[in-house]
Formats: structure tokens, sequence, C-alpha cells
């Protein structure tokens, strides 16, 4: 019985630990999105992780109630459009993240391949 519950919590801290890396993953490649894409503000690294969190949420929400992936070059169009639905609806959430509709469908594509080139999935 030690064994099943050493098992156990062996999986479990590695379930966190994969959802913690996602986390940090997809902070990262948010940051770096909104550096380089004009009409797109983080006031500060609280901003950025709790809009992380909120990213990271809607995209497995749209992904279990639409059975599909909505990063940005995830489905084609119609992932390029849900990423830039989740990134602009995310500003009416997360106080301290801004950004302009235009701003998120660039946010998208440098997420995009920002995401492509970092291993694991950020968003």
């Amino acid at each position: 019985m030690a064994t099943r519950e050493n098992v156990q919590g062996t999986e479990t801290r590695s379930t966190f630990g994969a959802i913690v890396g996602r986390l940090v993953a997809a902070a990262i490649v948010l940051a770096i999105t909104a550096f380089f894409t004009p009409g797109f503000t983080i006031a500060n690294i609280w901003t950025l992780i709790v809009a992380a969190v909120v990213l990271s949420i809607l995209d497995y929400a749209i992904a279990k109630i639409f059975r599909t992936d909505a990063s940005p070059f995830g489905r084609g169009i119609t992932g390029f459009i849900l990423a830039v639905a989740i990134i602009y609806v995310t500003s009416f959430i997360v106080p301290g993240y801004n950004v302009t509709l235009f701003g998120a469908i660039i946010a998208a594509i440098i997420f995009g391949i920002i995401d492509a080139i970092i291993p694991g999935r950020g968003m």
C-alpha cells in the first residue's frame, strides 16, 4: 500500500509540475509577445501571471467546449481567430492587461511564432 501512495504522490506532483510548467511557459511567451506587439501592454509581473492563468483557462475551456485547438496555428484560420478572441477578451477580465483589437491580431501572430519555437505549449 505504501507503494501506491508513493506512486500516487509522484503522479500528483508531476501533474502539478506540468501545470506550473505550462503556466510559466505561457507567461514567458506572453511577456515576449507583449514586448514586441504595438498596442499591447502588461502593467506588471502580477498582471502577467494573472493574464497567463486566464489565457490558459480560456484556452482549456475553448478546447473542451468546441473540441478544437485555440492556438494561432493549431487549426488554421479557426485557431487563429480563437487565439485573437482569447487574447482580446482577456483585456476585459484582467486589470492592467491592455490590448487593442489590432494588437490582438498582431499578438496572435507573434504568439504563434514564439509558441512554435519554445518547446511545450504556451497558451
